[in-house]
């Protein structure tokens, strides 16, 4: 019980660190945006991010649940890592967001989405 409360309390601090950088990314993105009028480019936010740190992202940014949370993990699906978008239709299938994900992969049909879509179909 111990090691599950240490993990447990490990997952909140980096869940919390990644919250963290994502709003300062936003901050930067809305800096951007009020000296050029011109966007971003897409997942610039995150393109220094590892593999890894882009799914502990994912379900960081999953527990906030509000508007521009949805965005980013519907961009997400996009990502070139098949991990990272697995980690975002899982999440947004979580948050009762099926329906995003499943047009998402019938609109791609492929290898990669229909491996995303049994695997969500397995964690759901």
């Amino acid at each position: 019980m111990l090691v599950i409360g240490i993990l447990s309390t490990l997952l909140v601090l980096v869940a919390a660190g990644l919250v963290l950088r994502l709003l300062r990314a936003r901050s930067r993105v809305a800096a951007t945006l009020a000296i050029d009028a011109s966007p971003p480019a897409r997942n610039d936010d995150f393109s220094e991010l590892s593999e890894a740190e882009r799914c502990d992202l994912i379900f960081a940014v999953g527990a906030l649940d509000d508007e521009a949370s949805r965005e980013i993990l519907e961009r997400a699906l996009d990502d070139p890592s098949e991990a990272v978008a697995l980690a975002a239709a899982c999440t947004l299938t979580r948050a009762g967001r099926g329906s995003t994900v499943d047009r998402y992969l019938a609109a791609r049909p492929s290898e990669r989405a229909r491996r995303i879509r049994e695997t969500v179909e397995l964690l759901a």
